[in-house]
């Protein structure tokens, strides 16, 4: 069975359905809408605030001036709060549609932090297998998942720290460990190019640490320090950054 690994998506449903047509499954660990491109200062919010007002929340959270970026939306929707509220559910619940609708049969996956777990779950056609907190078993290995993202701005994605390290701890022992953000590592958790860190999981690291699983896969951190580390008889893997950088899913086991 050849199995395949991939996250950090962003809405691009082309390169899943090449990913998926040259394996046997292939893993989807979150962040499948595009919510906000970074780099173009494009995606959902981009399409409701429009693209100046993305270029200065992006800026001012880059500088970690939190305040003034959620200023820059206030002051953009001052008196239509409502109108910009409804377009920008109306949006992800569109794209959720869209990108769920179109997946492979052979799709396994999980939410990450930008995705809304209850949409992906009303979408997904029943072929597509969607996995938090489960454990299920490819090619005579057992594969542990943990949806979902950790606290940050308070999206529907994100997890809190116990129910994250709950979920995590109901998995026990497994070959390979699938979640979307990374154990909490700096050189896995801080960004280069947006130059922050973002957050790990120490449930995740400790996991690591106790079960030594073969593999750890990941994604979240599209331009980390480091995209490969080892830690004991686990090799930690950034599948996402793998995307971001080459435009292609990962085989399992990476090499």
């Amino acid at each position: 069975m050849r199995v395949k690994v991939i996250a950090d998506v962003h809405g691009d449903i082309a390169a899943v359905g090449r990913a998926a047509a040259s394996c046997d499954v292939l893993l989807v660990l979150g962040d499948l809408i595009n919510v906000i491109d970074y780099d173009n200062a494009g995606g959902i919010f981009a399409e409701v605030y429009g693209t100046e007002a993305v270029r200065a929340w992006s800026e001012h959270r880059r500088r970690g001036r939190y305040e003034e970026s959620r200023q820059v939306i206030r002051d953009l929707t001052a008196g239509r709060e409502d109108h910009f509220r409804e377009l920008f559910a109306a949006k992800i619940d569109q794209a959720h549609r869209a990108f769920c609708g179109s997946l492979p049969d052979n799709v396994v996956l999980t939410f990450g932090n930008v995705d809304v777990p209850d949409l992906v779950r009303t979408y997904c056609p029943p072929t597509v297998r969607f996995v938090d907190a489960e454990v299920i078993e490819l090619a005579g290995r057992t594969f542990g998942f943990v949806g979902g993202g950790l606290p940050k701005v308070g999206i529907p994605g994100e997890v809190s720290h116990e129910e994250y390290a709950a979920k995590v701890a109901s998995l026990g022992a497994v070959d390979v460990l699938c979640s979307h953000v990374p154990p909490a590592l700096d050189d896995l958790t801080y960004d280069v190019v947006a130059e922050l860190a973002e957050p790990g999981s120490v449930a995740l690291l400790e996991h690591i640490e106790t079960h030594q699983p073969s593999y750890a896969y990941f994604g979240h951190v599209h331009q980390p320090r480091r995209d490969r580390v080892t830690v004991g008889r686990t090799q930690l893997v950034n599948v996402g950054a793998h995307f971001r950088a080459t435009g292609e899913a990962l085989d399992h086991p990476a090499g």
